[in-house]
Protein backbone atom coordinates (compact mmCIF):
# COMPACT_ATOMS: atom_id res chain seq x y z
CA UNK A 1 0.00 0.00 0.00
CA UNK A 2 3.29 2.07 0.97
CA UNK A 3 4.42 1.67 -2.46
CA UNK A 4 0.71 2.68 -4.35
CA UNK A 5 0.70 5.79 -2.42
CA UNK A 6 3.98 6.70 -3.53
CA UNK A 7 3.38 6.00 -6.99
CA UNK A 8 0.60 8.21 -6.65
CA UNK A 9 2.54 11.25 -5.16
CA UNK A 10 1.19 10.71 -1.29
CA UNK A 11 4.21 10.98 1.06
CA UNK A 12 4.72 8.80 3.80
CA UNK A 13 3.61 11.34 6.89
CA UNK A 14 0.25 11.97 4.72
CA UNK A 15 -0.23 7.97 3.98
CA UNK A 16 0.03 6.81 7.24
CA UNK A 17 -2.69 10.17 8.40
CA UNK A 18 -5.46 8.84 5.73
CA UNK A 19 -8.47 7.15 6.80
CA UNK A 20 -9.82 4.16 5.13
CA UNK A 21 -12.50 5.88 3.81
CA UNK A 22 -9.70 8.47 2.22
CA UNK A 23 -7.74 5.62 0.71
CA UNK A 24 -10.27 4.04 -0.72
CA UNK A 25 -11.58 7.63 -2.41
CA UNK A 26 -7.63 7.25 -3.64
CA UNK A 27 -7.19 4.43 -4.99
CA UNK A 28 -10.14 3.68 -6.59
CA UNK A 29 -9.80 7.56 -8.51
CA UNK A 30 -6.44 5.67 -9.74
CA UNK A 31 -8.38 2.96 -11.22
CA UNK A 32 -8.25 0.12 -8.74
CA UNK A 33 -10.05 -2.30 -10.13
CA UNK A 34 -13.38 -3.86 -7.85
CA UNK A 35 -15.07 -6.92 -8.37
CA UNK A 36 -18.84 -7.20 -8.75
CA UNK A 37 -21.08 -9.75 -8.70
CA UNK A 38 -20.31 -11.04 -12.76
CA UNK A 39 -16.25 -11.45 -11.76
CA UNK A 40 -17.22 -13.19 -8.29
CA UNK A 41 -19.03 -15.43 -10.70
CA UNK A 42 -16.11 -15.96 -13.10
CA UNK A 43 -13.86 -16.76 -10.59
CA UNK A 44 -15.51 -18.66 -8.69
CA UNK A 45 -16.28 -20.85 -11.88
CA UNK A 46 -12.70 -20.94 -12.84
CA UNK A 47 -11.97 -22.07 -9.55
CA UNK A 48 -14.61 -24.47 -7.95
CA UNK A 49 -13.66 -25.11 -4.18
CA UNK A 50 -15.31 -28.37 -2.08
CA UNK A 51 -18.26 -26.20 -0.85
CA UNK A 52 -19.54 -25.46 -4.10
CA UNK A 53 -19.08 -29.00 -6.04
Amino acid sequence: MLRTAMALGVPPDAFWRLSLKEWRMLTERAGAPTLGRDGLEALMARWPDEVNR
